[in-house]
C-alpha cells in the first residue's frame, strides 16, 4: 500500500526506515536484570499491525522475551560516508514480545518470507517460533531537528499501512 496524500511526512519516513532496513538492534534483559542487545533480522507484518522476528529457542534473547517481554527494537538507517552521524534516521520502538500461534503465525511467517525468502528452511526447524513485537510506543529520529514521539495506536497504524 503506498501513502495517502495526507500522510505526514514524519509517518512516511518512518515507513520508509522499517521498510528500507532488514536488521535491527534487539534490546532486552538477562536473568540478572542487566540489559543485553542482539542484531536480529526483522519485517514488517501489516495484517498484524506489528514487527516480526525468527528466533532459536537456543539463543539467549529467546528466554529473556519469555521472561520478560518487555523489549525494545532499535532500526537506524546506517552510516552514509560524509554525512554527519547524529542526523541519522532512526526510531526506537517500546514493544511487547508475543510467541505467534494460530492464525497469527500464518500471517507473521509469510510476512517474514516475504521479506526473507531464504530463510524458508529455517522456519521448519523444531527449535525456532516467531515472535510478535507489538508497538507500545516509539522515539523517532527523522533528521536534525526532527524528533517525535509517537504512540501506540499511530505506531500501529503506520504498520498497517504497509510498504509505503
Amino acid at each position: 500500500m503506498s501513502s495517502t496524500p495526507h500522510e505526514p511526512r514524519l509517518t512516511h519516513a518512518l515507513r520508509e526506515l522499517l521498510w528500507s532496513r532488514r536488521t535491527a538492534a534487539l534490546a532486552t534483559r538477562d536473568e540478572a536484570g542487566a540489559p543485553a542487545v542482539s542484531l536480529v533480522p526483522f519485517a514488517v507484518c501489516p495484517g498484524l499491525a506489528c514487527v516480526v522476528i525468527h528466533v532459536s529457542a537456543l539463543a539467549p534473547h529467546t528466554a529473556q522475551l519469555q521472561a520478560e517481554p518487555r523489549a525494545a527494537l532499535l532500526v537506524d538507517q546506517g552510516e552514509v560516508d560524509g554525512e554527519p552521524v547524529h542526523a541519522l534516521p532512526r526510531v526506537s520502538l517500546a514493544v511487547r514480545a508475543e510467541t505467534a500461534q494460530g492464525e497469527a503465525l500464518a500471517t507473521a511467517r509469510a510476512a517474514y518470507l516475504e521479506r526473507f525468502p531464504e530463510a524458508a528452511d529455517m522456519t521448519a526447524l523444531p527449535d525456532f517460533r516467531f515472535v510478535l513485537l507489538h508497538p507500545m510506543q516509539a522515539r523517532q529520529i527523522a533528521g536534525f531537528g526532527a524528533a517525535r514521539r509517537i504512540d501506540a495506536d499511530d505506531l500501529r497504524a503506520a504498520l498497517a499501512a504497509g510498504r509505503p
